[in-house]
C-alpha cells in the first residue's frame, strides 16, 4: 500500500454509478497526463494515500497513463520521484506516451526527434536536466544532442523505456492515448495507442473494454461508457486527475482544493 509513503488529507472522492469491474480484491488509482508538474503529483500521491488509508485494505496498484514530461518545469524530477517509488513498490506500473516515445529518440541519437521534441514542451524537460536556458539558445542541434544525452541518466532511460503499452484488469484497458475504435485490443498498433485522437475520441459505441486514458485535455475527468479521459492539462490548468477504481466502483481525486 502506498499509505506508508504518503500522509495528507484526501480531496473529496466523487462516485459514479457502477459500470465496469475490477477483479476482487484489487483497488486501482491511475492518474492522468503530468507533464512536469512534481508539485502536482506530490499532492495527488498523498491524496490517494489518504484515500487508501481509509479503505479497507486491498492489492493497490497505482497506474501512470504517460507523459510524465515536458511542458512543466520539473520533468527529471518527476520521473525520478516515480522511478524511486517504483523501486520501493513493484505496484507502480506506467504507460508510455508519445512525450515519452519522441524523447527516447532523440535521446537515442534521432536528430529528427530532437528537434521535434523541442517544438512539443521538450525545451522544459531539457532545462530540467541541468542545460541552462542560455546554453540551450546557444547550441545548434548536434550539441543539444550531446548535451542532453550526457546529462539523462542511464536510469531514467531504463525506467522510461520500461514503460507499458495496455494494462487490462478486469473489464477495463489502460492507455496513453486510446485505441483504434476498428480494431481488437489484442490488434492494436503501437501507434495509436501513443498518439490517436480523433477517431477514437469521437467514437460514440461500445468498445471491448472501458478505456481509461490521458493525451486529450479536457476541463473535467470525462466518464463515458466506453472511455473515460483523465487529461485536465495539469501543466497549465494545476488540475491533475485520478480516477479510483474497485470491484464497480469508481471515484475521482484531484488537485483541485
Amino acid at each position: 500500500m502506498l499509505t506508508k509513503l504518503f500522509s495528507r488529507k484526501a480531496s473529496r472522492a466523487l462516485r459514479s454509478g457502477p459500470s465496469a469491474e475490477i477483479p476482487p480484491g484489487i483497488r486501482v488509482y491511475a492518474i492522468g497526463d503530468i507533464h512536469g508538474r512534481l508539485d502536482l503529483l506530490d499532492e495527488i500521491l498523498h491524496r490517494i494515500a489518504a484515500d487508501d488509508a481509509a479503505r479497507p485494505p486491498a492489492e493497490t496498484q497505482l497506474i501512470l497513463l504517460g507523459d510524465l514530461i515536458d511542458r512543466g518545469p520539473e520533468s527529471a524530477q518527476v520521473v525520478e520521484r516515480l522511478r524511486q517509488l517504483q523501486q520501493s513498490h513493484p505496484c507502480v506500473r506506467s504507460l508510455c506516451g508519445n512525450h515519452e516515445e519522441v524523447f527516447l529518440n532523440a535521446l537515442s541519437g534521432d536528430e529528427r526527434a530532437l528537434r521535434f521534441f523541442t517544438r512539443i514542451g521538450g525545451r522544459e524537460t531539457i532545462l530540467s536536466y541541468g542545460i541552462t536556458e542560455d546554453e540551450f539558445c546557444e547550441m545548434d542541434y548536434p550539441a543539444l544532442m550531446q548535451a542532453l544525452q550526457r546529462m539523462v541518466p542511464a536510469a531514467h532511460i531504463d525506467f522510461l523505456s520500461a514503460f507499458e503499452d495496455v494494462i487490462i484488469l478486469g473489464d477495463y484497458a489502460f492507455v496513453h492515448a486510446g485505441v483504434d475504435p476498428g480494431t481488437s485490443l489484442a490488434q492494436q498498433r503501437i501507434k495509436d495507442l501513443r498518439w490517436i485522437r480523433e477517431s477514437f475520441i469521437n467514437h460514440e459505441g461500445t468498445l471491448e473494454k472501458v478505456i481509461v486514458h490521458g493525451h486529450t485535455i479536457s476541463d473535467e475527468v470525462e466518464q463515458l461508457p466506453h472511455r473515460i479521459g483523465l487529461d485536465t492539462g495539469a501543466f497549465a490548468s494545476g488540475r491533475l486527475s485520478a480516477m479510483g477504481f474497485e470491484n464497480g466502483d469508481r471515484w475521482i481525486l484531484n488537485t483541485r482544493s
